[in-house]
């Protein structure tokens, strides 16, 4: 019998927060010679590296999420004779074999019906905010292919990879496990680390196996410092110890959310005055998931329904009128919207009628028109065709420029 032991190849210069180049230690399972056993006897072949459990857990998860079934061909063992550089960051790339990832029975994946796409890995060292939004707006200019899944993709992301304050071979482990994975799955990865020794280790890794990758932040912080003068502190904003993640900015947002919960629909008009935006429009026309989207962001918010022949309150009126923002939409959507509605609260047909009938609802349009006009200041915005963040993008222009004085031209009242 032999037994394994681990034998260990200082390769791979990866820095350090504390020195500037630190040898950091690969480690490979190698057979040991056994002493007993004849000089003859040839050593038997390195252990292959499998894959963590835990990231094809998440593989899996997220492709069930995606309604895809995870494409392992790839990794079956003894599959195609390709070459594969996960071997240690210390070994001879060109002498290494795939190391190969066996299928287990145990998986439940059905291997003849794959329909895997491009797999992009997101890697962060906090909540991932930055990266899925920077990746996805990227995706957005390839709706072209990914609509009809001609060319599919699929995200992966893994956040709070570094979870101790300072710099540690526990985080340099979690984030090569995952290059890994990255590695022999095809994958693309998309990393955004604070810590200047991370993201340098994660750019070596990724150029020594051959994956393909992406610094997010290192870039805009880099010109930052430079036009600042000043180095950047290098941790993440969630990194243990640090303040900033229950500062005075989280507990603003904390309490504009409890306050736009609390003045949905109109309730307590008297609270208006306390309110930084005031939202004003008929019945479906998104004043509530606008008013949600912009309180994450800081804001107070009030929303106040316009229902033809109800009177509004004469708080309305008496706030100051800059931060009244009137939502008006296409009456033929309108009704679509309100009939979908109906049915869905299970309204009667008489109900239905008077809710979503085409006069009712030009009607209430021509009502809140009339509101609008009598108060000019209000700047009207179409929501037509309009994605909730492309309203609250208006909206905010609109408050920061009546806020800080800037003069804009303006080519139609109508948004």
């Amino acid at each position: 019998m032999q037994r394994d032991t681990m034998i260990c190849s200082s390769t791979l210069n990866l820095p350090n927060l504390r020195q500037k180049s630190t040898p950091i230690t690969s480690c490979l399972l190698e057979p040991k010679a056994n002493p007993s056993a004849a000089p003859s006897e040839t050593p038997a072949p390195a252990r292959r590296i499998k894959t963590s459990p835990q990231l094809n857990r998440w593989s899996r998860a997220r492709s069930v999420r995606s309604g895809l079934k995870l494409d392992r061909l790839a990794f079956k063992d003894g599959g195609v004779g390709t070459k594969s550089r996960l071997d240690s960051p210390g070994r001879n790339v060109e002498d290494s074999e795939v190391a190969a990832v066996p299928v287990s029975e145990s998986d439940g994946v059905d291997e003849t019906d794959v329909n895997w796409g491009k797999a992009i890995y997101m890697v962060s060292d906090g909540t991932g905010w930055t990266l899925e939004h920077a990746v996805n707006a990227a995706l957005g200019q390839f709706e072209y292919c990914l609509v009809d899944r001609v060319c599919p993709v699929n995200t992966h992301l893994f956040s709070g990879v570094t979870l101790s304050f300072h710099f540690s071979i526990d985080d340099l482990d979690r984030l090569m496990e995952v290059i890994k994975q990255a590695a022999r799955e095809g994958a693309m990865v998309v990393y955004t680390l604070a810590d200047p020794s991370m993201a340098e280790s994660a750019r070596q890794a990724c150029n020594l196996w051959g994956v393909p990758s992406t610094d997010i932040l290192s870039p805009i912080t880099e010109a930052v410092a430079s036009h600042l003068g000043v180095s950047p502190s290098g941790l993440s904003r969630w990194a243990p110890g640090r303040k900033s993640s229950l500062g005075e900015e989280y507990f603003r947002r904390i309490e504009a959310i409890e306050f736009t919960i609390k003045q949905d629909d109109g309730a307590l008009p008297k609270n208006l005055h306390n309110a930084d935006l005031v939202l004003a429009g008929v019945s479906r026309t998104g004043k509530t998931p606008l008013s949600i989207y912009l309180a994450q962001k800081g804001y107070k918010v009030a929303n106040v329904p316009i229902v033809m022949g109800v009177a509004l309150p004469r708080t309305l009126f008496e706030v100051d009128p800059e931060k009244v923002f009137a939502l008006t939409i296409n009456h033929v959507v309108l009704q679509t919207i309100r009939k979908a509605r109906a049915k869905s609260l299970g309204f009667s047909d008489d109900l239905r009628s008077n809710y979503s009938e085409m006069d009712y609802v030009k009607g209430e349009l021509e009502f809140a028109g009339k509101i609008f006009a009598q108060n000019p200041i209000w700047p009207v915005i179409e929501v037509t065709g309009k994605a909730i963040e492309e309203t609250a993008a208006v909206v905010l222009r609109l408050y920061h420029d009546r806020k800080n004085r800037c003069s804009m031209p303006r080519i139609s009242k109508l948004y």
